[in-house]
């Protein structure tokens, strides 16, 4: 079951509009039906209608008019015909008009994984409380990081890591070493077959464990707290609901993928084409929102660790996910309100990847909807400064304003001749200290002394170093132009 709202969005991407909702966008949808002229195969209330053999709006009108249907979707382009529109009024079912260019067979297929396979957390409870019933003991599914999906409804007389493993959504630390030091997840990343872990410590009893799988790739695991060792039977049974799960989190994983997909092509049409975006459909205010870019590398593979931090992103950390956010290339991207706190959005981000993963992320200034290209232009320059630590260009716009000059200069933009070109030269043919000299006496602004302090050498050396400067090119130090542009170009040499 999902709404009409959230199919909206999913099937954004595949260029459909929302022409009329009689009902509004909270109609729930449970079910998915082909229109078939010859057969006049009837609809259910709550299903979505994929309008098949309406080759005119006179035949759309009709169809729409008669059915049963929650949601109608039809090939053509808005607006939606009138015809059309006061069938929808009559029957009170929303149409959808989704880009003739798109396949029915690929409508077909999105809209059944999304409706009738989508993330259904009530059918993961539901299971568990069988698996419970069956093995016989409190049950908790969790994915492969620990991360509590779903528990039974039987919880009583459970140990004290159960009740901080619910509570808090995800195994302790503290328990997720000792069973790691037992084996479990060695044992649950090469085998399909019930694992039974002793009390290891004073707050963690017996469990009785199995992988859920999906062919070779683990998805997660299923725990019972037992007393004991449990017989053959219980063993099976518990195998059997792990595969059972494994079914519900491959629907789950298809429905979101389909969000994700939907969600970073809104966010790209955002920050490519702000003016012709609809920002609220990503739950976003129109104004003063910021780009955060991330990269991130672990190990060999060229882009594994980005796209891990893309499923972090969009899967959320145990809260509600303030921002929105699309993979481009190996570069995450993530719109977020400016009141919300960036740095530490990323550090978040960081804890959900692995140890070894190098994380690299700029963050771009305040903008309305409309400039966040620029705000992403903002992103994109602090992150190329990053060395580990986010850079927020409001506190980095100075390093952001030289990277840029730098940029112009190694592209033969900036004038190769002058006090600054000429020192540079003589440094490199007399091995000289000049330019670092000029540079330490500029940034002290003319004091002497804390120039010398700053090179460590007496104030008398420095005095004759800036005497022989005047010698080898014309320095105009008593003027204030002359200065700031010989303290810019000195700064880009360093870039």
């Amino acid at each position: 079951m999902v709404a009409l709202d959230r199919l909206v969005d999913v099937l954004g991407s595949l260029g459909t509009h929302l022409a009329c909702a009689p009902r509004g966008r909270d109609v729930e949808l449970r079910g998915v039906a082909l229109h078939d002229p010859a057969e006049n195969t009837p609809a259910a209330a709550g299903d979505v209608l994929l309008g098949l053999g309406t080759p005119s709006v006179a035949a759309a009108a009709r169809l729409v008019s008669a059915t049963a249907a929650s949601a109608v979707v039809l090939h053509g382009k808005p607006p939606l015909d009138e015809r059309v529109v006061a069938a929808a009024r009559k029957s009170g079912a929303a149409v959808l008009l989704v880009d003739p260019s798109v396949p029915w067979g690929q409508l077909a297929n999105v809209t059944q994984t999304l409706v009738n396979g989508g993330t259904r957390t009530g059918d993961l409870f539901g299971l568990a409380d069988v698996i419970a019933g069956v093995v016989g003991g409190p049950v908790t599914i969790e994915d492969q990081q620990s991360r509590v999906l779903a528990y039974s409804y039987r919880q009583e007389d459970v140990d004290p890591v159960r009740v901080q493993t619910i509570l808090g959504r995800r195994v302790p630390e503290e328990a997720r070493r000792a069973l790691d030091e037992f084996g479990v997840f060695s044992h649950l990343a090469s085998s399909d077959e019930p694992i039974f872990v002793p009390k290891l410590t004073p707050q963690l009893g017996n469990r009785l464990v199995a992988a859920v799988r999906a062919g070779r790739e683990l998805l997660g695991s299923v725990w019972v707290e037992v007393t004991g060792p449990v017989d053959a039977a219980r063993s099976a049974a518990l195998v059997d609901g792990a595969r059972t799960a494994a079914l519900h989190l491959l629907r789950s994983r298809a429905s979101t993928d389909l969000e994700r997909q939907a969600e970073a092509d809104l966010v790209i049409r955002l920050l490519e084409h702000p003016e012709s975006a609809d920002v609220a459909r990503l739950g976003l205010p129109s104004a003063d929102l910021r780009v955060i870019a991330v990269q991130a590398h672990a190990g060999e593979g060229e882009h594994g660790a980005a796209v891990l931090a893309f499923q972090r992103a969009t899967a959320g950390f145990g809260w509600s996910r303030p921002g929105r956010s699309a993979l481009f290339g190996n570069v995450l991207y993530t719109v977020i309100p400016a009141a919300d706190d960036a740095v530490g959005w990323v550090r978040s981000l960081v804890r959900e990847l692995p140890a070894e993963a190098t994380v690299l992320a700029g963050i771009g200034g305040p903008a309305e909807a409309t400039q966040l290209p620029t705000s992403r232009q903002e992103a994109d320059e602090c992150l190329a400064l990053s060395t580990g630590t986010p850079v927020v260009y409001d506190d980095a716009w100075a390093r952001v304003l030289l990277h840029r000059l730098a940029a112009v200069a190694e592209a033969g933009r900036l004038p190769t001749r002058g006090p600054i070109s000429n020192i540079l030269r003589y440094d490199a043919e007399y091995g000289t200290q000049y330019a670092t000299t000029l540079r330490a006496w500029l940034a002290a602004q003319g004091d002497v002394r804390a120039a010398a302090r700053e090179l460590n050498v007496h104030p008398n050396t420095l005095r004759y170093r800036m005497q022989k400067m005047a010698e080898v090119t014309p320095l105009p130090l008593d003027d204030p132009e002359q200065r700031l542009a010989m303290a810019i170009a000195l700064q880009i040499t360093r870039q």
